[in-house]
């Protein structure tokens, strides 16, 4: 018997050394997640049908950006954590059966303490087969409590969530915003850049030809070389800053690279609206709406209830119990019966333990005070910064403007003089390169103008989209909710600079 232990005994430990043997995955499993995910990573998008503005732009983003998506599940799973917490305030309700059997009868004798003599012959009051039921309902006062406590907290845990999923949200539109006007930018001048290329090549193939003929003076003709390889240059560094740009802004709107579609293109003579917002309102706007600034509030409010959670264990527990309960053995004089008690208990280790809780609840509460002071600082002076950066880039893109209208006027004469043969090839190619330079310069500066106008909203902390979205609405819903609130701030903006 003893060696039949042993051999089940070391039979069960190989099986458990088996079992934590470490099994990366297939080849043939790693391509099945790698193909699901690929196909999965744009399932269920409205297509791009028409050119996008820039409201669609934000619109796609808040329904179909992924990093967005992460925030609102984020939502979801606290609200379902929330739900079970909730349930743990109940009592608990409990319902057990069982069977049991054995070979023979279990029986018994008694032995006479005072004789030491046998006093009862062996007999039995149990069946070799009971079957037995009972259902048991019983509640923990000191466990409702910690419960409500707990749910208490995980209730501010969803509202940590939804902080957290505006900061997402405003932080994706901004991106919108930028990457929109530089690929409108791209939409415009590539083809432009491109067609300059052409000629710039072309011009610098004839002139290097006849530098190799000799046709010309060859300090001359390198010199001219040399102009031409710089306009080259400098296309491709406009090519390089703006082929990108309509990649980023379909990976915001969560479309596969490589997904044909247009922009819509505004006319370049939008205007800013003036921001006349004076900084310390703004400031304090900013204090009283930033999401991140609420996130530790809310963790204060979470840690001060841990110290309501540390008293709550230090005190005694009291259980009460009420069961009904049924048993198949017939030498029972009575087969079902209902039992009732109640129990206290106490952990008189936790009075012990509970100073040294107190002091890491206070240590926490000590360092969100100074994250919170910390984050006061950071969000006054991004404020600042944010309505400096918009007055400064509004001057560089009125200067851009200015720089560009002026340009245009150069160009009109510089063409003219070439049809009469008074302007060379290599000046008109130079300022037909400096041209597009000058728009590319405007497209950028409205680009980066747009971005921080945005900017100033987020760093007050004012929701760039509608207090009723949630991202579930459909694409043209979501671009009127967006194109109504953006209009409607702009001309507050305009009424408060006049």
């Amino acid at each position: 018997m003893n060696k039949s232990i042993v051999l089940l005994g070391a039979a069960t430990l190989m099986l458990g050394a088996c079992a934590t043997v470490p099994e990366p995955f297939t080849a043939a499993e790693l391509s099945t997640t790698a193909e699901r995910n690929f196909a999965q990573v744009d399932v269920d998008q409205e297509p791009v049908t028409a050119p996008v503005d820039l409201y669609e732009a934000m619109a796609r983003a808040l329904k179909y950006n992924l990093d967005y998506k992460v925030e609102l599940m984020e939502i979801a799973l606290r609200d379902r954590e929330l739900d079970l917490q909730r349930y743990d305030m109940l009592p608990q309700l409990v319902a057990s059966a069982g069977y049991a059997g054995r070979s023979n009868f279990s029986g018994a004798s008694s032995l006479s303490l005072i004789t030491r003599q046998q006093s009862l012959e062996p007999s039995t009051s149990q069946e070799r087969d009971l079957f037995t039921a009972d259902l048991s309902l019983s509640w923990d006062v000191l466990d409702f409590g910690l419960s409500y406590v707990r749910a208490k907290q995980g209730a501010d845990e969803i509202l940590i969530a939804q902080e957290r999923r505006r900061k997402v949200a405003n932080r994706v539109i901004e991106d919108v915003r930028s990457a929109y006007w530089r690929a409108v930018s791209a939409e415009r001048l590539l083809t432009k850049l491109k067609e300059l290329e052409s000629s710039v090549t072309t011009t610098l193939e004839n002139s290097e030809r006849l530098a190799n003929r000799r046709l010309s003076a060859p300090l001359t003709a390198l010199t001219y070389q040399r102009e031409l390889l710089e306009i080259q240059s400098e296309i491709r560094k406009l090519q390089r800053e703006l082929v990108v740009a309509k990649s980023q802004l379909a990976a915001l709107m969560n479309l596969r690279p490589g997904t044909e579609f247009s922009l819509v293109l505004p006319d370049r003579a939008q205007e800013l609206p003036a921001v006349s917002y004076p900084g310390e309102d703004m400031m304090m706007t900013a204090l009283l709406n930033r999401p991140e600034l609420r996130e530790v509030s809310y963790r204060q409010r979470i840690n001060a209830r841990e110290l309501d959670a540390a008293l709550l264990s230090a005190l005694p527990s009291f259980r009460g119990v009420l069961g009904v309960n049924v048993d198949s053995n017939d030498f029972l004089f009575n087969n079902n019966w209902v039992n009732y008690g109640a129990r206290a208990s106490w952990n008189v280790l936790n009075l012990f333990r509970l100073p040294a809780h107190k002091r890491a609840v206070r240590a926490q509460e000590e360092l969100l005070e100074q994250r919170e002071l910390a984050l006061t600082m950071a969000v006054i002076t991004q404020v600042h910064v944010a309505r400096a950066r918009f007055g400064h880039l509004s001057k560089e893109l009125d200067t851009a403007g200015r720089q560009m209208g002026v340009q245009s006027k150069i160009m009109d004469q510089i063409r003219a003089g070439h049809r009469t043969g008074v302007m060379s090839r290599q000046t008109l190619l130079r300022e037909e390169m400096n041209t597009l330079v000058s728009e590319v310069k405007y497209d950028i500066a409205y680009a980066e103008a747009q971005n921080a106008y945005a900017n100033l909203f987020a760093s007050m902390g004012i929701d760039e989209f509608s207090p009723d979205v949630t991202g579930r609405e459909d694409v043209g819903t979501l671009q009127a909710s967006l194109s109504q609130l953006w209009r409607e701030r702009e001309q507050a903006v305009r009424l408060s600079g006049q």
